[in-house]
């Protein structure tokens, strides 16, 4: 008999004796396995390393950008990592100075405007990512008809305003709602600024956890919990009579809450009763938005060396702020870039540079200070501390990396709430 081209025959001895030709058993067929074996791992690995970019955002750039060794350590940090500034009053600025008009001529030939933010001195400050304060007074006489009304509605008036900008000048601002966003637009348009928003006390919410969640929807990422006064949630560090001794029971709701949407808790202003009541409360870890070292300048906006550590152990992070009066306690005109330094790296060496980012205050501030005059000066303070010896791996999180890590937990953190109902706004009936 011929062989096959097939497949080769055997010879077999049958049961009676007989010999017969067969063709043999198939073997047995591996490399199915090996496949389903192979895109099993390839699986798990993804999966893991979403995980891991997910809880450690600060880690993404560094894991892909190796080749940047040639480059100096300034333009290391600058690379590897969104600038993020935690604190920026531009929105309010534009307000008060300009009536909310963005589409004048001094904004749209990109001129430099008064005060220490415009554009085009955003991108020469490297800017990547951006928290537009969204800032309104407290109510003079809060029990006034109508006072809480016109602050939601000024609230509302500096969203819009930020999202106006955001569509007439795409050339430089770029939205983001998430740590994914950031990363995506500093990678594909590494000259935009990716702006996210944070409003800056309680009291805009207007007693209502649902103008919380709509001000998430449109962007708000953090909220500072007071500004200069106390609310019905949270007593400020500001030197009245305090009205909680801390966190009231509402307050604790409303941090309860703003851990569920994934918004990030801001404790610039508060009192250190509301802080400490904060770190027992929240899921997730929290922030200071523009504060720095007690120790270095003893004023009340400032964080103490106990709860630095507190801090520590909440794996949250303070933006050091460089508003001349908290920067320079014995002489704020003095207040220089030097200054700014030495915050950053006491805070650094006493907790870690892991719990340390930026939070200017810029067109908060009447002036900045010597060195850092407007946002364009943010390099030279990079390159101040490069030249004292902090590394460029703590940089890119001083810069950038350890905010987004902050966000990147408390959207994980929101993630595991998902089966917890929101918080409900009591209302009046309306038949009584």
């Amino acid at each position: 008999m011929a062989m096959t081209n097939t497949h080769s025959l055997t010879m077999a001895m049958d049961k009676k004796g007989d010999l017969e030709w067969m063709p043999p058993r198939p073997e047995p067929v591996y490399w199915r396995n090996r496949q389903r074996s192979l895109a099993y791992s390839v699986t798990l690995t993804l999966v893991a390393l979403f995980f891991t970019f997910a809880l450690r955002p600060e880690a993404f750039p560094s894991f892909l950008v190796r080749k940047d060794l040639h480059k100096s350590p300034l333009e290391q940090v600058l690379t590897r990592v969104p600038l993020t500034d935690g604190h920026n009053d531009f929105a309010i600025w534009t307000r008060a100075f300009y009536q909310n008009h963005i589409y004048q001529a001094n904004f749209t030939d990109h001129d430099e405007l008064y005060g220490q933010v415009d554009f085009p001195r955003l991108r020469k400050g490297r800017l990547g990512a951006q928290f537009w304060s969204v800032y309104v007074e407290c109510a003079r006489n809060p029990n006034e008809p109508g006072a809480q009304y016109e602050i939601v509605r000024d609230t509302f008036q500096q969203i819009d305003l930020v999202h106006r900008m955001i569509d007439h000048f795409p050339d430089f601002l770029v939205p983001a709602s998430s740590v994914a966003d950031v990363h995506h637009n500093f990678y594909y348009s590494p000259r935009h600024i990716s702006s996210l928003l944070g409003i800056e006390g309680l009291h805009q919410l207007g007693g209502s956890a649902s103008v919380l969640r709509m001000y998430h929807e449109l962007g708000v990422r953090y909220a500072s919990l007071t500004h200069t006064c106390h609310n019905e949630y949270a007593d400020s560090e500001a030197p009245a009579e305090p009205r909680h001794r801390g966190l009231s029971a509402a307050g604790e709701k409303i941090i309860a809450e703003m851990n569920r949407v994934g918004m990030m808790v801001d404790l610039s202003h508060t009192s250190l009763e509301t802080q400490r009541a904060v770190f027992n409360v929240s899921r997730a870890p929290v922030m200071y938005s523009h504060s720095s070292a007690y120790a270095l300048c003893p004023h009340s906006r400032n964080v103490p060396d106990d709860l630095l550590q507190m801090l520590k152990d909440n794996d949250g992070i303070i933006m050091v702020s460089l508003y001349p009066e908290y920067t320079n306690c014995q002489d704020a005109e003095a207040a220089s870039l030097a200054d700014v330094a030495d915050h950053i790296q006491y805070v650094g060496n006493l907790i870690g540079y892991r719990h340390v980012g930026l939070g200017s205050d810029f067109d908060g501030m009447s002036h900045g200070p010597k060195g850092l005059e407007d946002v364009s000066k943010y390099p030279d303070l990079i390159q101040e501390l490069l030249d004292r010896g902090v590394s460029v791996d703590d940089l890119v999180g001083v810069t950038g990396g350890n905010v987004l890590r902050v966000l990147g937990v408390v959207e994980h953190v929101a993630r595991s709430l998902v089966g917890m109902l929101p918080l409900e706004d009591d209302v009046k009936p309306f038949f009584e």
